[in-house]
């Protein structure tokens, strides 16, 4: 397939070989063997050679160890129980009325929210950034370190990987018309305390404000990112690899699913499939008028 140069230069800021699946262009950006059903196969052009085996002489057997080791740190410190135990979660009311709020009321509620024991421990509320009028709303999982010390969604390393991806479709966060500008929120409003995942009683807690937030941007398109972000607005417990690749409504609003950024940083070979739901979520833009 050819390319133009403009859609070359597209792909390069997300990190995708312009040739894709054809062959990486570097070591780091060679795609793992696929691990789950649905995973484009490795090209004939880029299996490893066969090489002949040599001899070895067997390892020794490492000595017996007890049925503790080897299982996580936290589980031996928590009495040998398999798995950690989920946090308690302090619950409260949330502020009534959500639903007809504007947006001054709205992010007003948001900064003084108690209706979840996350309050105690951030620094400031996320609320979201980006044009309240956006044909395009990103919405993604939760706050990290950086996002809560600076009160904005997607910053850091992440965050610069998405703008990266806006970038290759002509989008922006900054200053722009409805048209090429985002509206960026998170499911949760609060950072979860050393990055643990939302619970789901945090996520029921804070959910109406991002519904709110979505019927006050009106959106054309919505590229939700990241697992508890989809599990969120589709009410599904589907993995992303299941869900993707087609079209959901959310509140009349179609909606995109694909990873979130923080995950292609750690698995840079599904760049592809999340440049694939790019090319898809446009589409759906462009169909909307």
């Amino acid at each position: 397939m050819r390319w133009s140069e403009r859609q070359r230069a597209m792909l390069r800021e997300i990190g995708i070989p312009p040739f894709w699946p054809e062959g990486p262009t570097t070591e780091t950006d060679r795609p793992a063997p696929p691990a789950t059903e649905g995973a484009a196969p490795t090209p004939a052009s880029a299996q490893a050679p066969v090489v002949t085996p040599v001899p070895v002489r067997p390892a020794v057997p490492p000595p017996a160890s007890s049925p503790a080791q080897g299982r996580p740190a936290s589980a031996r410190a928590a009495g040998g129980l398999s798995r950690a135990t989920p946090p308690e979660v302090g619950l409260g009311a949330r502020p009534a009325g959500i639903d007809t709020m504007d947006w001054a009321t709205l992010r007003e509620a948001v900064a003084g929210c108690r209706a979840c024991s996350l309050c105690e421990s951030r620094r400031q509320t996320v609320f979201g950034v980006g044009n309240p009028a956006a044909d395009w709303m990103i919405v993604g999982e939760a706050p990290g370190e950086q996002e809560d010390r600076e009160g904005e969604p997607f910053v850091g390393r992440a965050g610069q990987l998405l703008d990266r991806m806006l970038h290759a479709l002509d989008l922006t966060r900054a200053e722009a018309a409805p048209a090429r500008q985002v509206f960026i929120a998170n499911v949760l409003k609060c950072r979860p305390p050393a990055n643990r995942n939302p619970q789901p009683q945090e996520v029921s807690q804070c959910e109406p404000y991002l519904l709110r937030q979505m019927a006050l941007v009106q959106p054309k398109v919505i590229l939700a990112m990241g697992r508890f972000a989809v599990q969120s607005l589709l009410k599904t417990s589907e993995p992303i690899g299941k869900l993707r690749g087609r079209v959901h409504m959310v509140q009349g609003v179609p909606v995109v699913v694909t990873y979130h950024p923080a995950y292609l940083l750690r698995n840079p070979a599904d760049k592809a499939l999340a440049w694939a739901d790019l090319c898809l979520a446009r589409e759906v833009r462009a169909a909307a008028g």
